[in-house]
């Protein structure tokens, strides 16, 4: 049985080494190593979810063994290093909200904690008046995303100069 609650500004050094152990284990079985590095540069902890409080954290006891959210945002994916970051509120009568920045300790995995994030995260989008949500799937979660219902849109993979892509897919459904 999972607990959860809402991440705080004390969260955010578990948060990342969270992150960071799940990007080290989880993306090297889809991903080559330069992928693998340079997804770094595109992922990893939008603080402004935390302070939105729309950034949930998922505990099994006393362990973090998940975390994740959703915006308001127009921002669809990255860290708070990611370029393009667009921080402008949603409209939720013509704009979709978005789920943000899930993550799984690589020695949980399937085992719903995804599939919790998401529902919370849809939940609270819908209470708010959202009446679609998006997200920027990775290759390793998009298995995930499309068994709960989401659809892609449209291929917004990373290209970086020296050629290496980062398989970023924009995925959405109707709450």
């Amino acid at each position: 049985m999972f607990t959860h609650r809402a991440a705080t500004l004390d969260d955010l050094e578990a948060i990342r080494v969270l992150m960071a152990e799940s990007m080290a284990r989880l993306l090297p079985a889809e991903l080559d190593p330069e992928q693998v590095r340079r997804s770094e540069d595109v992922m990893g902890l939008d603080t402004q979810l935390v302070a939105d409080g729309t950034y949930t954290l998922i505990f099994d006891q006393d362990t973090l063994v998940g975390c994740g959210g959703w915006s308001r945002r127009q921002t669809l994916f990255g860290g708070d290093n990611t370029a393009r970051r667009d921080a402008t509120l949603c409209d939720p009568a013509r704009d979709p909200a978005r789920i943000r920045a899930m993550y799984t300790h690589p020695d949980h995995v399937r085992r719903g904690i995804g599939s919790l994030i998401l529902r919370l995260a849809e939940d609270a989008a819908q209470a708010e008046g959202f009446r679609t949500i998006e997200m920027g799937a990775t290759a390793s979660g998009r298995p995930l995303y499309e068994a709960r219902g989401y659809r892609l849109i449209e291929d917004v993979s990373v290209h970086f100069e020296e050629g290496v892509v980062v398989p970023i897919f924009r995925m959405g459904k109707t709450l």
